[in-house]
């Protein structure tokens, strides 16, 4: 470092250091960036350096003597300047570098392993701002060709020195400035300091960093940029999005979006596990293929040889149309998680805001007792003994099942099959695609209200207080008896191999199907109760309501079975009694102990669960409506009745719902829509001239069927511009 005292100059102590400071060649910059600035200071057209008057005496000294000082000489530059980037920038100034040199080393792998914030010492490789450079640059221009040497070699000392020169180049340049010139300088590095982190970072981690923001947030973030859109839009991203609310509640912003279509579900399901190992994890939805297809042509567009010598060449010709007509119509289309997200987001939102398209159906000649809503599909049934297949779309009656003697109290069917009950004491089943009426059970000896099945059990209530279980694949019947009045509603759970039933005489009760005893009887409403909904595996109530059950849920009450068969009381009839000891309570634990583990929960089913530990439990909330006005949400497990929701004014007839929502349809002519975790009435639609007796529900349809006859159909989808 002694090269450095080539070209002595006047020290001066504007640096603020000590004086025992090892910088040999602090002096030369200091007094070379005095005389820049003096220079500078009158030449330059800055409005903020005309107006700066706050001027040291030297510093007047200086401006007396501008004409005296003269820019450094060539032969004095080499001496000073041309050493000391040799000795930092060997790879420009010194290609062969001088043996042993640290920096040569590292300009061969200017890769270095760390950043420069870890690794000060390595060269600070941040890219320039390429419009700031074209300003610079104009306004250098406007100097005369000896300072813009001057500043052009300032600039050369300041980028080759090391980083602990840096800092003492710029604690020296930053003490000589007055406040006009200190405001420029905070402006210049707030922007400087400004980083665009997500182009930064790889891929992987900026898509992991947006999965964290909400919808609104990742919709701006991807007006910030090209680079930002693209990421922002990523299926990497909105996959995470659509699982966080698509058929749930969001835990951290409590918004929940509407399932698919059943019909889009199944291909859902089917092609996700493509969609993650594919290189763009899209959705791939296949197009609906038209019924009036020929169902004869195969895979390969042909007909098998028999038939095609029969053929002429037109037919021929005609089938080999077709043909690629339907290739062209199942031809995949590929669409973004961001779109499956914004269609069920604007589901979500005409659901919140009532909008809705209304429709009418009239087709009945009496009352609509039941209905089923299943992707383009409504079936309903009436008194008048009848049937009816409606296409959603056409809003046109497609077919009329015809075959009871009087009125149709239940239906339910799925893709194949439609089994109905009737007040002829019969249940039927058909081929709902045909009309075609398969079999016929006369099990009942009272009017059927009632049916559900489940796989391959079909469970029915009727108003001989009974429950009737029809396995298809034994063939066998069997019947459970414990309620005292009319059987309204059954809910079968294969998996678990239970039944839940709804009675007139104000009970709920569960069956085991294998023992086919009473595991628990639910006890709460005063009035007939007419549906049973079970609640998907996904749903959870509120915390506050499991830690404790509200005022009005203080008469609800269940009695378990015991081992013998014999109902026990609960704890709040133990309590209500005046006995306590003389019954079991084990089953019906208070809101301070509610079982935390899955045993504990088996051993509130009984002991059947308890052996068996590889057997499914039933559901565990299930909500239910009586003619009490009323509808109460339950857990199976402890009996508790753990919400009562008020809002019709005569007795709930039916019910329908999922994870986002409850409707429900009343004597009163309404139908409600209800939060099933909170419990609030979120709307109420009013229209029907009769008591609302049922109601069907999927992600974008409300169906409600009344006494007067009509059926009114609500739809939230999206309006196609």
């Amino acid at each position: 470092m002694d090269s450095y005292h080539l070209a002595p100059s006047r020290p001066t102590a504007s640096f603020g250091h000590d004086n025992d400071a090892p910088l040999q060649h602090g002096p030369l910059v200091n007094s070379y960036s005095h005389h820049h600035n003096n220079h500078s200071r009158d030449t330059d057209s800055d409005p903020t350096d005309q107006n700066c008057d706050r001027k040291r005496p030297e510093q007047q000294a200086r401006l007396r003597s501008r004409n005296s000082v003269t820019n450094m000489s060539s032969v004095l530059m080499s001496k000073t300047v041309t050493p000391f980037l040799r000795e930092h920038i060997p790879s420009i100034y010194a290609p062969i570098g001088k043996p042993g040199n640290q920096e040569t080393a590292r300009a061969e792998n200017p890769n270095s392993k760390y950043c420069y914030r870890h690794h000060p010492d390595s060269k600070c490789r941040r890219a320039a701002d390429k419009a700031k450079m074209v300003m610079i640059q104009s306004e250098l221009d406007k100097l005369t060709s000896a300072d813009q040497q001057a500043v052009t070699h300032v600039w050369s000392l300041f980028s080759a020195a090391p980083a602990r020169h840096r800092d003492l180049m710029l604690q020296g340049i930053l003490s000589q400035l007055c406040f006009p010139q200190l405001s420029f300088v905070s402006r210049e590095v707030n922007e400087a300091l400004k980083i665009d982190f997500i182009s930064a970072l790889p891929v992987e981690l900026a898509q992991k960093v947006l999965c964290y923001l909400d919808t609104v947030s990742l919709t701006k973030a991807a007006q910030v940029s090209q680079r930002w859109r693209t990421l922002a839009d990523s299926d990497a991203v909105w996959v995470r999005m659509c699982e966080q609310h698509v058929n749930r509640k969001c835990t951290k912003c409590g918004w929940g979006l509407p399932l698919l279509e059943r019909k889009k579900l199944r291909n859902y399901t089917r092609q996700r596990q493509l969609a993650k190992g594919g290189p763009q994890g899209r959705v791939t939805e296949l197009a609906d293929s038209h019924d009036s297809q020929d169902r004869s042509v195969n895979q390969h567009g042909k007909r098998p040889a028999a038939e095609a010598e029969e053929e002429d060449p037109i037919k021929k010709r005609q089938c080999m149309a077709a043909a690629e007509a339907s290739k062209a119509v199942t031809q995949p289309k590929t669409r973004s998680w961001k779109a499956v997200y914004r269609d069920r987001w604007q589901v979500s939102y005409n659901w919140k805001n009532s909008r809705y398209k209304l429709s009418v159906l009239k087709g009945h000649e009496n009352g609509v007792t039941c209905l089923q809503l299943d992707d383009n599909i409504l079936a309903t049934g009436s008194y008048d003994t009848t049937i009816k297949i409606w296409n959603i779309e056409t809003e046109e009656c497609i077919r009329t099942l015809v075959g009871h003697t009087a009125g149709i109290r239940a239906l339910q069917f799925d893709d194949s099959k439609l089994i109905s009950g009737s007040l002829d004491h019969t249940i039927k089943v058909w081929n709902w695609h045909t009309g075609e009426c398969l079999s016929t059970f006369a099990a009942h000896t009272d009017s059927v209200i009632s049916v559900h099945f489940d796989g391959h059990l079909l469970a029915s209530g009727s108003s001989d207080k009974t429950v009737k279980i029809f396995d298809f694949n034994s063939k066998e019947t069997y019947c459970l008896k414990g309620h005292s009045d009319w059987v309204n509603s059954t809910h079968v759970d294969i998996k678990s191999r239970t039944v839940f039933s709804a009675s007139d005489d104000t009970t709920i009760k569960l069956w085991d199907l294998d023992t086919r005893q009473v595991i628990r009887t639910y006890e709460g409403h005063v009035g007939h109760v007419q549906q049973v909904l079970i609640l998907p595996p996904e749903y959870e109530p509120d915390e506050e309501v499991l830690n404790g059950a509200s005022q009005d849920n203080q008469d609800a009450m269940s009695v378990s079975s015991g081992g013998s068969g014999s109902p026990s009381m609960s704890h709040a009839q133990i309590e209500r009694a005046g006995s306590p000891g003389s019954h079991s309570s084990s089953h019906n634990l208070l809101p301070s102990s509610l079982p935390s583990g899955d045993e504990d929960v088996r051993h509130l089913y009984g002991s059947a669960f308890v052996a068996d530990e590889s057997r499914p439990l039933p559901p565990r909330y299930f909500m239910t409506g009586g003619l009490d006005s009323t509808m109460r949400l339950w857990d199976s497990a402890t009996g508790r009745c753990l919400r009562t929701l008020f809002g019709h004014l005569e007795g709930v007839w039916s019910l329908a719902g999922d994870t986002i929502r409850v409707i429900s349809g009343a004597n009163d002519g309404m139908v409600k829509t209800w939060e099933p975790r909170s419990g609030k009435c979120d709307a109420t639609y009013t229209g029907h001239c009769g008591p609302v007796t049922c109601v069907g529900l999927s992600d974008s349809l409300m169906a409600s069927g009344s006494e007067d006859g009509t059926i009114r159909l609500h739809s939230f989808k999206p309006c196609r511009q």
